[in-house]
């Protein structure tokens, strides 16, 4: 599915932020563009999220050559009071189920 096939006024189950959080674990080195590709979204989007998540304390990155590589804070607490007592580890292993922390 392609953003134009995606039809923005239905819902998700989870939110850009998610998303986003998703491809990055599951590939650290990922660019913008294709997290954009993936998730549905602009890459100026992208990069929005990717700043408050980084602002947030969700996730790091450090330059590698031209690219950035992420790094994922998976300690860090959920922060809907909801899941609040969940952390980012929990979530990435239940959507990702043999996912390995690098």
């Amino acid at each position: 599915m392609n953003r134009q096939e995606f039809n923005p006024a239905s819902w998700t189950f989870l939110t850009n932020h998610s998303h986003v959080l998703l491809c990055l674990a599951q590939n650290p080195g990922i660019r913008m563009r294709e997290i954009a590709e993936r998730v549905l979204i602009t890459e100026r989007a992208v990069q929005r999220i990717i700043a408050e998540l980084t602002e947030a304390g969700y996730i790091s990155h450090q330059k590698d050559g031209r690219c950035n590589r992420y790094h994922i804070n998976y300690d860090r607490h959920l922060r809907h009071p909801i899941e609040s007592g969940k952390t980012i580890s929990e979530l990435i292993n239940l959507l990702i189920p043999d996912f390995t922390e690098e």
